[in-house]
């Protein structure tokens, strides 16, 4: 759903208490829920129609039907429960019901548009005692609390007792478990790269460091260098430097001031497992195909989108209305990110990012990704990239412009699988941006594809042309920021970028005079393109200046276009050698922003870039160096890449990767990566826990932290592409 998702399914956020003992009521807090212990009557509680409570032993019960889809399908509940803005309550109950099924447990808004305010989904069995607190974002006389026991496609039994929500509750605060205290890349060190760690540590003179091998022997020992206060995370920090030491090896711990790092390995065979991960990572996001269980054990489903009921389908999709008189089929194509939107601007960077990959490593050419493509002449990664292409194709307009995006009507709630989902599909108005992502993909595709399919190739490029046209004639047509009902915005008003990218690809795909024309004469040709962020959906002007400096062409003055990313990589190399982390981003104001780790990460990718042009062995150290805070090498001592290191982020924000809501779902594969800290912590779950927090600390692996923990598609191509890099420098 990505950056500007309002999602109905929370609107406040739980902190989980105690599951053991009721907590008995303080004088000054206040039951809201009538008749909670069910003492000789089931009122004022109510259930859906054909699922009668039933008062057993003093507790409420109903027979949950099978065949159901969505958790709300079925519930039983209690309405006017007056709740206040700002409040903390505690939500407690006992519950039971046959082994392994699962209640949705919710605080939320009994009228339209119903709201949930607080959410927690345990897996049931014997009876057992549950309890939270969360603090109300709304004031309401007409709240509810709910337990909603659909999805089942058989029938089980429930039984409720001793429903509690009582206000004036002191809130607790959030501390994140961060571990030992000496951090690493939990995942691998190159043997002939860098290596260091960070200490969190009061001390501030040199302390001792000692390196152990998986048996415990002492291999290396020095001293470390204090850093003083990290501005990113507010912690006093030293660094440790083994570098010298590079025996291969796994299982390695580093100690200082009596902590014990998690282990890491020596070597680099995990960047090329990672590198097929990341890229594996995208055939579980397709729309439009069964997700076959013999290719993905654990994530086998059916087809999304696909015109079979509960679905509208991808494919005879109307437009929004007013916008058009026609439909498109548009199935295909990747799912976006924790939603079933799919979008053209965030597709196409991630489309240009695969491709890139491709047209930089021979190597990733051979990798095996396990796809329904596997084995044909064309490689694994061209083939999953082209999967995405195709759906873009399809979302041109009859006259040449091509549409923002296609999304449900309304937000879904989570989990829900791409199949189950039973929102009408719209196609939303075309953009001058959405237009330019097509015209620069689809003519880097014409280059890429016409050794294995020319025809598709002249296809592409054919669309490329009639799509750079068609901006041309209309270059200010903008999606708009409050274009958000069921989807992302994704709104944009500055193009000179797509523009420029667009005309680089299309000259570099063809050698035409016109386009090198349209480069040169573009104000993002001489203009410093490499921000904060080297760039990312909104900011494409330095995916045109990259192939034009990596890939053989004739434009004049490319010398100068090279250096000017040489110059972007030295700007990053001195923002990583200042950060005690090791960290090349350094935001304004310490504000981190959404989808930080795929900053990082593109940051890295111009850095590699400055090193495939000079060969520089600073800029390779700089890569390894700051993929070491992917890994762990960070204020919260974890990995942000699901199944990479010891501690890794599990429950990215998903409808369909959902084990955190759902047992029966699986979590995100392993090679995806979380969005990472976002000082702004949009998503009330985040507010909750996180308000005040520090740079790195503005991250929590929940599900239901949609604005730090979310997965993209945009965000694991510039992991694939990096781990790629990584792989063939290892």
């Amino acid at each position: 759903m990505h950056l500007w998702e309002r999602s109905p399914v929370i609107a406040a956020v739980a902190t989980l208490a105690l599951v053991g003992a009721a907590v008995p009521a303080r004088a000054d807090e206040v039951e809201q829920v009538v008749n909670g212990g069910f003492d000789g009557t089931t009122d004022p509680f109510w259930s859906t129609p054909g699922m009668p409570i039933v008062s057993t032993d003093g507790r409420a019960c109903v027979d949950v039907p099978g065949g159901t889809t969505n958790r709300w399908d079925a519930a039983i509940g209690q309405n006017d429960i007056d709740l206040v803005a700002g409040e903390t309550y505690r939500f407690s109950f006992d519950a039971s019901g046959d082994a392994g099924h699962v209640v949705r447990a919710i605080t939320g808004l009994a009228v339209s548009p119903y709201d949930t305010y607080f959410e927690q989904s345990p897996v049931l069995g014997d009876t057992q005692h549950y309890s939270f607190t969360f603090t109300a974002s709304a004031s309401t006389a007409q709240g509810q609390v709910a337990f909603q026991v659909g999805g089942s496609a058989e029938p089980w039994h429930f039984c409720v007792d001793n429903v509690s929500l009582v206000g004036g509750v002191p809130p607790e605060v959030y501390v994140p478990d961060t571990g030992p205290r000496v951090r690493v890349n939990q995942v691998a060190y190159l043997p002939s790269g860098p290596k260091a760690a960070t200490l969190v540590t009061d001390a501030t003179t040199a302390l001792p460091w000692r390196l152990a091998d998986k048996r415990g022997r002492t291999v290396a020992t020095g001293h470390s260098t204090p850093r003083g206060v990290d501005t990113s995370s507010g912690q006093n920090v030293q660094t440790i430097d083994f570098s010298r030491y590079r025996r291969t090896g796994t299982g390695y711990t580093l100690t200082a001031d009596g902590e014990t790092s998690r282990p890491f390995d020596i070597g680099g065979k995990a960047y090329e497992t990672l590198r097929a991960d990341a890229l594996k990572f995208y055939y579980t996001q397709r729309s439009g195909i069964e997700i076959r269980d013999d290719l993905r054990p654990g994530y086998g489903r059916a087809a999304g989108h696909v015109d079979v009921a509960p679905n509208q389908g991808d494919g005879n999709v109307p437009c929004q209305p007013g916008v058009c008189d026609y439909t498109l089929d548009v199935r295909g194509g990747w799912y976006d990110a924790g939603d079933h939107g799919k979008y053209v601007v965030n597709g196409g960077i991630s489309v240009w990012e695969l491709l890139s990959e491709y047209e930089q490593s021979r190597s990733v050419r051979k990798v095996d990704l396990a796809i329904p493509e596997s084995g044909d002449r064309t490689p694994d990664i061209l083939d999953e990239a082209r999967w995405e292409l195709e759906f873009l194709l399809k979302m041109q307009a009859p006259n040449g412009m091509v549409h923002h995006k296609i999304h449900d009507q309304a937000w879904t709630g989570l989990p829900l699988l791409p199949a189950k989902d039973p929102q009408p599909r719209e196609l939303h108005p075309v953009s001058t941006a959405a237009t330019l992502n097509l015209a620069a993909v689809a003519a880097q595709a014409a280059r890429v594809y016409r050794a294995y399919d020319p025809a598709f190739a002249a296809r592409a490029l054919s669309a490329a042309r009639r799509a750079y046209t068609a901006a041309k004639t209309n270059p200010i047509v903008y999606a708009s920021a409050s274009d958000g009902a069921g989807g992302g915005a994704y709104n944009d008003d500055k193009v000179t970028d797509e523009f420029y990218w667009a005309a680089a690809e299309l000259y570099l795909s063809t050698g035409e005079k016109g386009y090198s024309a349209d480069v040169l004469a573009s104000p993002e040709h001489t203009a410093d393109v490499f921000g904060a962020g080297a760039f990312d959906w909104a900011a494409t002007a330095a995916a045109g200046r990259l192939d034009l400096a990596l890939i053989p062409n004739r434009l004049p003055g490319r010398d100068r276009v090279k250096l000017s990313v040489v110059q972007a990589a030295r700007k990053y190399l001195a923002l990583q050698d200042s950060h005690p982390y090791g960290v090349g981003y350094a935001p304004a104001n310490n504000m981190w922003d959404w989808g930080s780790n795929s900053i990082i990460v593109n940051n890295l990718v111009v850095i590699s870039a400055a090193h495939q042009l000079t060969g520089g062995r600073e800029y390779r150290d700089g890569v390894l160096t700051g993929l070491d805070y992917l890994f762990g090498r960070n204020a919260l001592n974890q990995s942000y890449v699901t199944g990479y290191g010891e501690v890794s982020s599990q429950n990215e924000h998903s409808r369909w990767y959902s084990h955190q809501l759902d047992p029966s779902l699986p979590n995100p594969p392993a090679g995806t990566l979380a969005g990472g800290p976002n000082s702004s912590i949009q998503d009330p779950l985040a507010q909750e826990k996180l308000t005040g927090c520090v740079g790195q600390f503005c991250y929590i692996d929940d599900i239901q932290s949609w604005s730090t923990n979310e997965e993209a598609i945009n965000w694991n191509a510039a992991l694939a592409r990096l781990s790629g890099y990584v792989a063939d420098l290892s």
